[in-house]
């Protein structure tokens, strides 16, 4: 049985027309220095529960605020290289990044050497184009993206 996630994609309507979504910078000393394929949808594992409300927590977790919104968009599921499968929601919403606050997360850092640090499990959060989250998020994730955008304009909200 593959390991599941559920992941919430906030989205946002611009002025020109154009759409931005809200992407996660993965925290922890891994992900420290990097960038391109170091971001994520906030997300996280679930198992025995609907993917909806895990979605909502898994946001609310690493982004610090719970999703306030109106009409929730069902984008499917998508496969990861790794087996997962992430089941991802979407909805209109605005965030201001500089008031985000992410859950932690304790490891041994570094490896083998008996101490246990706590990093944050997102370390920043940002407002992107889905032509640019599609170049930062990690691979697997990219269709999200592009099943937004195909939702969005199938709904008449984007043009094509």
């Amino acid at each position: 049985m593959p390991r599941k996630s559920a992941a919430f994609l906030l989205y946002r309507l611009t002025g020109d027309g154009g759409v931005e979504v809200l992407i996660a910078h993965m925290g922890g000393p891994f992900w420290a220095r990097k960038n391109e394929r170091a971001w994520s949808i906030p997300k996280g594992e679930y198992t025995d529960e609907d993917p909806l409300p895990a979605a909502r927590r898994e946001f609310a977790e690493e982004v610090g605020e719970p999703v306030l919104t109106g009409e929730i968009l069902e984008l499917g599921e998508v496969r990861q290289p790794s087996g997962k499968v992430i089941t991802t929601f979407a909805a209109e919403g605005d965030f201001d990044p500089a008031g985000f606050a992410s859950n932690t997360f304790e490891m041994e850092w570094p490896k083998g050497s008996g101490r246990v640090q706590e990093f944050p499990e997102v370390d920043r959060i940002e407002w992107t184009t889905p032509e640019r989250a599609a170049e930062l998020l990690v691979k697997g994730q990219v269709p999200i993206i592009t099943r937004l955008r195909e939702t969005l304009v199938a709904q008449g909200i984007l043009r094509a």
